[in-house]
């Protein structure tokens, strides 16, 4: 028997239920997990906060888009507003409006986890089935090289006449019709998201989903979630616009994120060992947008098909970066510039021919870089405090010096930097500038595309907020299943790893009922 689908409008009545198991959150991390589960027979319900959209409704309107399908509407920052926080929010969550880059977890990442956080059973060889899975049933596959767009092809250019690595990305598609705008939705069907993938499996399964539906509550009592409280979002304004719902399940599974799992579980009073919202990781992006005499119209295009990890280990005492490229539609290229008036309208004037580098920091790997903190300020939003230390700084100002380099290696004529007080290199002799301009918090643009860590797993109580099977510490029926669960950052692009991750956690969610 299917499953049903239920929206704002189909919820304006209280209601009560009785799952075996409510999993909250529909991306990368919940709908995996409530698909296997429903296929196993257990009565499952989904509930997501953000609405249930189809391709219908991503018609590549930017200004539309951010707003539907974008944590605060597209707005959300850092409590200081120096690093703004892309975050998805919709029924399949980050997977709606990600970029469809794929990695298996690096190996040096698993074995730092075991060797410094006591997480066992996350080898390679233990998590291969678990990859081999997702990516069959979600179409992970290499993107030729001949289909790069030109903004991925001056990186791959960049790096080669550099001598640097670089190689070529696998992307969760089928069908792509290389539009360019999967961060505002798939409007051909073709980005493997959980909205068209494993929920579509859960609810072919019997599994049921409340869109617009924000968990508000986990009571608890005798070590244990005894009942879920959650209340039906008006869509248009996300206050309170419908029903309240009562979940009693046998089993509660946290699936919100690295942001709002923690906020969860510190509303709900659940804070194994006060370390719930710590070594919060972000992955801190700094680009750099330069100009070419030939058209790049990085808008078209696979947004991600090229990439660079030659700088992702730079030894124990400073920070790693990796290396790719954005998608530049005008709204998104536009919110990214640190200028304003006749210098954007005449950046923008020249779009067409902007080519633009990412570096993506991998922090939480040293210990002078522990990650920020996810607390809940008073009228119960989340609060994000991350501090850009020394290190952080360090490994911004190099990566700036090298994609300066690289881009002049693939033909720029100018590139600019991000700073209120621009840097303009023409040539080599330019990049002392840069070197010299600051860097840190609110000295330049700084980005997250990919949130991390909040309820960090480990094999010590003491230092770790879930188990290696994903159990809260102290909760005999509560699991945290995403990205927040990570104790560093990954060093790559996250949904691959949150997807393995989850279908590994199927057994043990299962065995809790």
């Amino acid at each position: 028997m299917s499953g049903t689908i239920y929206t704002a409008s189909d919820l304006s009545t209280d209601r009560s239920l009785t799952p075996e198991v409510c999993v909250i959150g529909s991306g990368a991390g919940g709908a995996v997990l409530a698909a296997g589960l429903a296929e196993a027979g257990i009565k499952t319900i989904l509930l997501e906060e953000g609405g249930y959209h189809t391709k219908s409704d991503f018609d590549m309107d930017e200004a539309r888009a951010y707003p539907m399908l974008y944590q605060d509407r597209g707005t959300r920052v850092t409590a200081d507003a120096a690093i703004t926080i892309l975050q998805g929010r919709s029924v399949g969550g980050g997977t709606t409006v990600n970029w469809t880059t794929c990695f298996r977890t690096p190996d040096r990442i698993l074995e730092h986890w075991e060797s410094v956080h006591r997480v066992e059973g996350l080898s390679p060889e233990s998590l291969r089935p678990h990859f081999e899975a997702v990516e069959s049933r979600l179409g992970i596959g290499e993107w030729p090289v001949e289909l790069a767009n030109a903004n991925n092809r001056k990186l791959l250019e960049g790096c080669r006449a550099m001598g640097w690595e670089v190689e070529s990305l696998r992307r969760n598609v089928r069908g792509c019709a290389n539009s360019g705008f999967c961060g505002v939705g798939c409007p051909f069907d073709a980005k493997q998201g959980m909205h068209l993938s494993y929920i579509q499996d859960g609810l072919a399964a019997g599994m049921d989903l409340y869109a617009n539906t924000r968990a508000t509550l986990l009571e608890t009592g005798g070590g244990k979630v005894t009942r879920v409280h959650a209340q039906v979002l008006d869509p248009d304004s996300d206050g309170a616009g419908g029903g309240r719902i009562i979940l009693t399940p046998k089993v509660v599974v946290v699936s919100g994120g690295a942001i709002n799992s923690p906020v969860l579980l510190l509303k709900s009073g659940i804070n194994p060992g006060g370390r719930v919202g710590f070594r919060t990781l972000l992955h801190p992006v700094v680009a750099l947008p330069a100009i070419y005499d030939e058209e790049i119209a990085g808008f078209y295009g696979a947004p991600q098909s090229i990439a660079s990890h030659h700088f992702s280990d730079r030894g124990q005492d400073k920070i790693g970066f990796f290396l790719e490229v954005p998608p530049l539609q005008p709204m998104l290229a536009a919110s990214g510039l640190s200028i304003f008036g006749r210098g954007q309208t005449e950046f923008m004037r020249q779009l067409p021919h902007v080519g633009c580098t990412i570096a993506i920091s991998i922090d939480g790997l040293h210990p002078q870089s522990p990650g920020g903190v996810v607390s809940v300020r008073r009228d119960g939003r989340p609060k994000v405090d991350y501090p850009v230390g020394p290190l952080l700084q360090e490994a911004m100002r190099e990566a700036h010096v090298q994609m300066a380099r690289l881009q002049l290696a693939a033909g720029a004529r100018e590139i600019y930097s991000l700073h209120p007080e621009q840097v303009s290199i023409r040539s080599e002799s330019d990049i002392a500038a840069l070197k010299a301009a600051p860097y840190g918090a609110l000295q330049h643009n700084i980005f997250t595309a990919h949130q991390m860590g909040g309820c960090a797993m480990g094999g010590d109580p003491e230092s770790s907020v879930v188990d290696p099977e994903h159990r809260v510490r102290g909760m005999h029926n509560l699991f945290v299943v995403d990205g927040s669960v990570f104790p560093t950052a990954l060093g790559v692009n996250p949904s691959e790893t949150i997807y393995a991750m989850s279908h590994r956690a199927r057994e043990f969610v299962g065995n809790a009922i």
